[in-house]
């Protein structure tokens, strides 16, 4: 009896080790998780505009009676948002797009830096110094857009950079929204 006593927190240790083995391995994607938001009204928020940057602020009735709009969550730190950025401005400047953005976790200084050395292709953009809107979002990690449609209804999340294949699949997520209007 004693034995099994003091094998007991080996067993549960092995356990909740192949339980993160398992969370960790290759092949699982945490972008995959779906968004709570889709189909749903975004959420309340409002956002200051960036220190130094000439563009208005964001908030929820922004994104309402306003056509399909892309809320891009983007950083100056983050690499991948600056892969997707030419990207983004392509795709909105071609399709007529709206396009706005949340600044996640940033200086300010840097923000703006990165806007005038990239160019700033949005209508409107919050400062989220405490990510507190990216929380209300659900925003797992930076770059991640959102399809709103003209109800200010969450019609798409995209984890990640809309970049290579991922253009391919945010485009069609896009058209599918494009169509439902």
């Amino acid at each position: 009896m004693n034995r099994l006593f003091f094998a007991l927190p080996l067993v549960v240790a092995a356990i909740i080790g192949a339980f993160a083995l398992w969370g960790l391995s290759n092949g699982r994607d945490p972008g995959a998780i779906p968004s709570a938001l889709i189909s749903q009204p975004v959420p309340e928020f409002t956002l200051d505009p960036i220190e130094g940057v000439p563009t208005p602020g964001l908030a929820t009735a922004d994104l309402k009676g306003q056509g399909l709009t892309l809320v891009n969550v983007f950083a100056s730190w983050c690499g991948p948002c600056r892969a997707e950025h030419p990207v983004l401005t392509r795709m909105s400047e071609q399709q007529g797009l709206r396009l706005v953005g949340i600044n996640y976790k940033d200086r300010p200084e840097a923000a703006a830096d990165w806007l005038e050395e990239l160019g700033n292709p949005y209508a409107l953009i919050g400062a989220d110094f405490t990510g507190r809107a990216g929380i209300e979002w659900g925003v797992t990690g930076v770059p991640e857009t959102f399809i709103v449609n003209n109800a200010g209804i969450v019609v798409h999340r995209f984890p990640g950079p809309v970049v290579g294949d991922g253009q391919r699949r945010f485009q069609q997520a896009l058209d599918t929204a494009k169509a439902a209007q």
